[in-house]
């Protein structure tokens, strides 16, 4: 159970707090397209500014490789900010980042304003964490708040780095939110605990299901990795995604499933095609009878009635990956059948970032999910049961 201290543990008023969040936004022609992102930052932004803390703001956005690019700059996202906070939001523009525009801003600051510091990856130390931008960072502030939980997965200057020259250092209330379901569900759930993995590869989320396997009563299992399973039991996978070097592990996975009782569910028939594309032709085949020329890219109907009905009693349930091949119409049922017995059922619901993320929000289903969380590779090492960097360098409460 991991208790951290929080942006409501704290005092700001007349202090100066650094807060790290994730302004990672697509970009077209310095327009943002999607601000589900700045969204998701304005709580905890709010509250620093109504405590009367002067707040400074940082991000990285896109990879600009330890140089300026000016088309990462964060300066798009300065002026849109300000329109949704309804306040001035100073911009920084520093090509080092911490220079002497910011240095001026910082100390020209009221209680309750905000200025954005330039994107913290055109610095080379950033990603390597190397700690001259660390201390570069701390000098701006007295509080530092984390609230990027897309990044927590990985110790940079800007999350982790900067918490040695700090005292205090929290969590904002998205990271909060990130601690609370995905690491508290997954290590203390109501039950039954189901967990859904999907995607196109086992190798990626090996120690997931590893984990995941000492933690839920049933894994459901879909998408490119269930042809690896399929084969690990000697069926025919045709053309189908294959991890021939994970057979063996496949296997292993089906033994511990079954040495833990949990149940451990994989297709019973599979929508296939003749080659990647929306308009193959395609049908559907039952467990082993996938022909030498075809591919699987979905679930099957019997498949989805039998994923459903597993997810129908659940009380917490954990899903990272897609069904199948989702962006193509004819392939995405499978997914959607999956998304709507969630969206249908009284449980705690957590989305784990990445696909199944964009899924459930392109499909409409977004505002029947408990949780959805906004980092893709953080959610699954959290599912794998590691400690995030990011996460661990907050205080305790």
């Amino acid at each position: 159970m991991l208790n951290k201290k929080s942006v409501d543990d704290i005092n700001v008023k007349g202090k100066r707090v650094l807060v790290r969040c994730d302004f990672n936004v697509p970009l077209q022609e310095g327009k943002i397209t999607d601000e589900n992102r700045l969204a998701a930052a304005l709580p905890t932004i709010k509250k620093l500014i109504g405590d009367g803390g002067k707040v400074i703001l940082c991000s990285h956005l896109g990879k600009p490789k330890g140089e300026p690019k000016p088309d990462l700059s964060l300066a798009p996202v300065a002026v849109r900010l300000a329109e949704l906070l309804g306040q001035p939001v100073k911009f920084a523009a520093d090509d080092n980042v911490v220079g002497n525009n910011a240095k001026a801003a910082v100390a020209a600051m009221k209680d309750g304003d905000v200025v954005l510091l330039e994107n913290t990856r055109y610095r080379v130390e950033e990603t390597k964490n190397i700690d001259s931008f660390s201390e570069d960072l701390a000098s701006l502030c007295d509080i530092f708040v984390n609230d990027a939980f897309g990044t927590a997965h990985r110790a940079h200057c800007s999350n982790t780095g900067i918490t040695k020259y700090v005292d205090t250092a929290v969590v904002g209330y998205l990271m909060q939110k990130e601690i609370d379901f995905l690491g508290n569900a997954v290590n203390n759930p109501e039950r039954p605990f189901v967990a859904i993995l999907g995607g196109s590869k086992v190798s990626g989320k090996i120690s997931v299901i590893n984990n995941l396997l000492d933690k839920v009563d049933t894994l459901i299992i879909g998408g490119g990795m269930a042809y690896t399973f399929m084969k690990a039991l000697g069926e025919e996978v045709g053309n189908s995604l294959l991890e021939a070097d994970y057979l063996d592990y496949a296997k292993e996975m089906m033994e511990k499933a079954e040495k833990n009782g949990v149940k451990l569910l994989i297709p019973v028939d599979t929508v296939v095609a003749k080659e990647f594309s929306n308009d193959a032709e395609f049908k559907t085949v039952g467990r082993g009878e996938i022909g030498p020329e075809w591919q699987g890219l979905d679930i099957g109907e019997k498949t989805c009635k039998l994923y459903a009905e597993a997810i129908k009693g659940a009380k917490t349930v954990v899903w990272n990956g897609p069904m199948g091949v989702f962006e193509f119409s004819n392939f995405a049922k499978g997914t959607i059948a999956v998304a709507k017995a969630l969206a249908e059922i009284d449980a705690t619901t957590i989305i784990g970032g990445g696909d199944s993320a964009a899924a459930v929000n392109i499909l409409g289903f977004g505002d029947k999910m408990t949780h959805i969380s906004t980092g893709g590779g953080a959610s699954l090492e959290f599912l794998e049961g590691k400690e995030l960097p990011g996460v661990a360098a907050t205080n305790d409460k």
